[in-house]
């Protein structure tokens, strides 16, 4: 296996753990389970009264001083010497080196100044496809980092780089989509964010990030029965560690040990990270206990 793949394995991994910590801990206010049941959903336009949380600021430079701290020196010099490039550029040759700087940093799994240098391609030449591409980038470095403190950036960036690609085109299903999962995550009121999600698969059933997010925000409300079909809708379509993960978090959480270990393995299979494995055996042991 070569270190590319490892190392997206790695962030694959991380992600899945990250978030099952963020699932049990964060609050989110507002997430109350008539949401599907009553289909009394808020309008998906401003919520009156909702406010974003304030947003810290990064910067490319910031972004790519860090980034160069855990990648490999002689790459890192090769970005170097391209941003560089980039710092003296103007116009369209400037915004031609941002999109191959943006690869440099995605090659090398370094999200955050890869996202920050989609922003520049998307101010420079705006469409709902480069604003797209900006948030969806966004979005990932939001769901993927550690850091504290740069969440709520990349959380606002992810936001507006969404609306701005919606503003391009209304009918964006995928900005639509990621502007509903940002909202969720703490900017605006969540109801509506969960209006917009249902929105998109009520138009696209088997849209995979919107069934994924909405299973997740089901497991965070405690929902899990409703967490279950969203989940298989999304294994159906792009089966992931992550979707049999969760699928085996919700089953087990609704005592159904058997299916738990097998969607647990499921997951084990397709990741085969050392880490996740060792997870997941624990908890196996745990459930086949359970199951005798």
């Amino acid at each position: 296996m070569n270190s590319n793949i490892r190392s997206k394995q790695t962030i694959i991994i991380g992600a899945i753990l990250l978030l099952v910590a963020f699932l049990f801990t964060r609050d989110i206010k507002g997430l109350v389970k008539p949401t599907e049941e009553n289909g009394k959903m808020p309008a998906s336009g401003p919520m009156a009264g909702s406010q974003a949380p304030p947003a810290g600021s990064i910067s490319i430079t910031q972004a790519s001083e860090a980034a160069k701290n855990v990648i490999n020196k002689s790459l890192a010099k090769d970005i170097t010497i391209l941003e560089n490039s980039y710092q003296n550029a103007k116009g369209a040759e400037k915004i031609e080196l941002a999109k191959q700087l943006a690869q440099k940093w995605d090659d090398v799994e370094q999200i955050t100044p890869s996202a920050l240098y989609l922003e520049v391609v998307a101010e420079g030449n705006p469409s709902s496809t480069s604003w797209l591409a900006s948030g969806n980038k966004f979005l990932r470095a939001f769901e993927s980092t550690q850091d504290s403190l740069a969440q709520p950036a990349l959380l606002q960036k992810a936001n507006t780089s969404f609306k701005n690609a919606l503003e391009k085109d209304a009918t964006n299903i995928d900005a639509k989509t990621g502007l509903g999962v940002t909202i969720v995550n703490g900017l605006g009121a969540p109801m509506q964010g969960i209006a917009m999600l249902l929105e998109v698969v009520a138009k696209e059933p088997k849209n995979v990030k919107a069934n994924m997010n909405l299973g997740l925000f089901s497991i965070k409300s405690g929902q899990f029965d409703k967490a279950i079909p969203r989940f298989n809708t999304v294994i159906a379509e792009a089966p992931t560690p992550e979707a049999y993960f969760y699928l085996a978090t919700a089953l087990e959480n609704l005592g159904k040990n058997k299916e738990a270990v097998d969607a647990y393995l499921k997951s084990k299979k397709l990741a085969a990270n050392p880490t996740l494995s060792s997870f997941i055996d624990k908890k196996v042991a745990e459930l086949k206990n359970k199951i005798n």
